[in-house]
Parts: structure tokens; sequence; C-alpha cells
């Protein structure tokens, strides 16, 4: 039986998206940025923290953007994006400092130096990345489910506030164990948590209008009912249903209607 004009336009916009592609490419971006950044320690204010973690909350807006407007599989294939690039990129470094030099002088020590000290922090990077974003759109996900799509506010400070916590936690102590003492360790993390936490909901009136924009735009607001929430998996498909967009705007016709 061939579908009506309806049950196609359902289909489709679940299907075809038109802004995802874009969301995982700034996701992907700000993931690079954060990794090259992380070796450098700054002073801010008298707090003391990694540069990385200055630019690294915007993959939690992101993130949340993603789960949000278009699911958890949609962020998962998000995160598994930016996990094949940064380990591109940091493969791609670790042969570039082993090419062979000039025979001149082209200050690629520098170069070397600079990467070779940054591999243990990428390494952690990874780690604690594979743990902390998929917490992140996990909790924001089912959050949602729980609350029936109020509060978002509360999703996006919460889910941000457990993912942010294990991603500071695994990465200092991947990071930094035994290159500074216990309190000052102690103190990072705190201080990465903390900013990150702070940038977010600095970010809330942000994020939240954004994540409204796109449902308007895209015609989608989706719900996890019935997703298997592995990281190993690359399953993306939602049925219409799981669109509460769709089913919001069709009560609303037919409220104008009667």
């Amino acid at each position: 039986m061939a579908m009506n004009h309806s049950e196609n336009s359902q289909v489709l916009s679940v299907a075809q998206p038109r802004f995802l592609w874009f969301l995982t490419l700034s996701y992907t971006m700000v993931l690079v940025f954060a990794n090259i950044f992380d070796a450098r320690i700054v002073n801010i204010f008298s707090l003391v923290t990694d540069a990385g973690t200055i630019i690294f909350p915007l993959t939690f807006l992101l993130s949340d953007l993603i789960t949000e407007v278009y699911g958890y599989k949609n962020a998962r294939q998000a995160i598994w994006v930016g996990f094949f690039f940064n380990a591109l990129f940091i493969l791609y470094g670790q042969i570039v400092i082993h090419l062979p030099n000039p025979p001149y002088d082209s200050h690629n020590d520098i170069f070397t130096t600079l990467f070779a000290l940054d591999s243990r922090i990428m390494l952690a990077s990874v780690i604690s990345y594979l743990c902390a974003e998929p917490l992140n759109s996990y909790v924001l996900a089912k959050l949602k489910i729980k609350t029936r799509g109020r509060f978002m506010s509360l999703r996006f400070v919460m889910s941000t506030l457990a993912a942010s916590g294990v991603d500071s936690f695994i990465f200092g102590m991947l990071a930094f164990y035994g290159t500074m003492t216990s309190g000052n360790l102690l103190g990072l993390i705190l201080t990465m948590w903390g900013i990150k936490v702070f940038l977010e909901v600095c970010g809330l009136p942000i994020s939240l209008k954004l994540a409204k924009n796109l449902k308007k735009a895209e015609q989608m607001d989706i719900y996890d009912f019935d997703t298997r929430f592995t990281l190993f998996s690359l399953e993306y498909k939602y049925k219409p249903k799981q669109n509460k967009y769709l089913e919001m705007s069709n009560l609303g016709v037919s409220k104008q209607a009667a």
C-alpha cells in the first residue's frame, strides 16, 4: 500500500535532518581543538587549568543539542566520528614527528618536542572522551523520557554535571598523575569540572534557544523509547512515533480543526 503524503513526510522528517551534519562537524572540530590545547596549563583569575578545558564544554553543548533534537542514536554516531578523527589526528602526529628531518635547520625539534609531550595527554583525552561523552548523551536522553520533555535546562545541566565530572577525573589522573603533587592534581580536577559546569550554565540561554529553533526547523523532537543504549552500535533510524514534534503538531492541527 502506498503511503499518503502525511505518512511520507513523517518518515522523511525523521530520516533526513538538514543540520545534523554541521553539528557533527562542529563537534568533531571542537574535540580536535581541545586536544591540541590540552597540554597548555593556564592561570585565569587564580584558577589553574588546561587550555583545552576552556573550549571543551562546547562538546557537551553540541552533544546536548544532537541528543535533544535528533536522539541518542545520532549523538552516538557523532561520538564515533569525533573519536575516529581524533585518533587519526594523534596517529598522524606521531608519524610526522618520526619522519626524517631535512639537512638544514628547520626548527623541527620544537615541533617534535611538543607532540612527543602531548602523547600522554592525548591518550588521556581519548579514554576520558569515550567514557564521558556517551554518559552525557545517555543521561540527557533518559532524563528527557523521565521528565516527558519538560525541564530542558535541568537535563542539560545534569547531564553535563555527571559527564564533565567523569571526564575531568579520568583525564586529570591519566594526563597529570605523577607530574604534580596530589593536592595540586585534585585542585586541577575540581577546577576543570567547575569550569565546564559553569560554562554550560552560562551558555544555557543560547543552547535552549538553539534547541527550540532546531526542533522547529527540523520538525524533530526525538524520544529514545526502545533505544538500545550501547556505544557499540551504528544503528541510527527512528520510527515516526518517536518524533514527538510530529505528534504535537498533529495535535495542534486537530485542535484547530475542532
